[in-house]
């Protein structure tokens, strides 16, 4: 296949430290541009990664007709205009979650991808890792039974005012920072759409952000989602999808290390102490690498991407509905 030129927006952090590494192993891809709005942090990058171009301004880069996609790891707010920019430009764009700050917001990136003729998706990598793929086929063979429950746990701490996950106003928060990887998994693991949806959210008193989220997702059926997100709690993470004859859960769901081996645990019950645990060892990956080649070879049309745009403005749906639950303190329809 004929590599795919991919540009990278800002110098992001996640983006730094683990997307952009990522991406220069992936095969069918070649990073030939970086662009920041100032041209020596982007030439600083550039050069820390051997990234042979650097911009001054996103424009720049976008007018750089060698670029074919975007990967924009920017803060929430830049997430839909400037994947708006990128497309009008006629790239291809990969964002980072969450693809909006609103369901309404998201929306408008459905009429963009069809005048663009380009394909636009959100960056979820986990869908790409081969322990979400061994989960859900344990799922669906129905290796745990009748599958009724996911419950997601998900914490950090981080109470620096300068980081942009504690800005209210550009979108920083637990639910849109990593309470969206929870509602993906309820989705992943059941196939299905939720209904309605009940949340208790604590904000940080000085930063106006949710710091604690804990919430409840009726799927169709006896199904439920449930999840704790927290952006000021112990770092800690977990999956877990109950069966009526069983139960797996993901060790590390989220942020799963590339240099080691991932865990997958299938237990049937039967021993409440551990012995009737599997453990399913999953070879060391990098779930950045894997995203990045599927989405270069969607643009090639050598394989479908799976996940539509309208599938993250779906994503966006719940959020919407999360948060309003938030503030009113009732079940509200997705």
């Amino acid at each position: 296949m004929k590599p795919v030129v991919w540009g990278i927006v800002s110098t992001a952090l996640i983006g730094m430290e683990k997307v952009n590494p990522a991406m220069l192993k992936a095969k069918g891809v070649e990073v030939r541009g970086l662009a920041s709005r100032d041209l020596k942090k982007a030439q600083a990058a550039a050069k820390q990664l051997g990234i042979p171009k650097a911009y001054g301004s996103y424009a720049e880069m976008f007018a750089d007709p060698e670029i074919e996609a975007v990967y924009n790891p920017l803060p929430n707010h830049l997430h839909v205009p400037v994947t708006l920019e990128a497309l009008k430009a006629g790239k291809h764009v990969l964002c980072e979650k969450p693809i909006a700050l609103t369901a309404a917001e998201a929306e408008q990136l459905e009429e963009a991808e069809r005048a663009s003729g380009k394909l636009v998706a959100e960056a979820f990598m986990v869908r790409w890792h081969p322990q979400w793929l061994t989960a859900r086929k344990l799922v669906a063979e129905g290796a745990i039974g009748e599958v009724r429950a996911v419950q997601v746990g998900f914490s950090y701490f981080n109470d620096d005012p300068t980081n942009v996950r504690n800005m209210n106003d550009i979108g920083g928060g637990g639910i849109y920072d990593i309470g969206c990887y929870a509602i993906v998994a309820g989705r992943w693991f059941f196939g299905a759409e939720p209904e309605r949806v009940v949340s208790i959210i604590d904000r940080d008193p000085k930063f106006g952000t949710d710091r604690l989220a804990s919430a409840l997702v009726k799927f169709p059926g006896s199904r439920q989602l449930s999840f704790m997100v927290s952006t000021q709690l112990v770092p800690y993470q977990r999956v877990q999808v109950y069966g009526t004859k069983g139960r797996i859960e993901i060790e590390i769901p989220f942020n799963a290390p590339p240099p080691h081996a991932c865990r997958v645990f299938k237990d049937s019950g039967a021993d409440l102490k551990g012995s009737s645990i599997e453990t399913i060892t999953i070879p060391p990956c990098d779930q950045y690498t894997l995203q990045a080649e599927a989405f270069s070879k969607a643009i090639r049309k050598e394989a479908a991407w799976p996940f539509p745009i309208s599938d993250a403005v779906q994503n966006m749906r719940i959020i919407d509905a999360l948060y309003k639950s938030g503030d009113s303190g009732k079940w509200e329809a997705v």
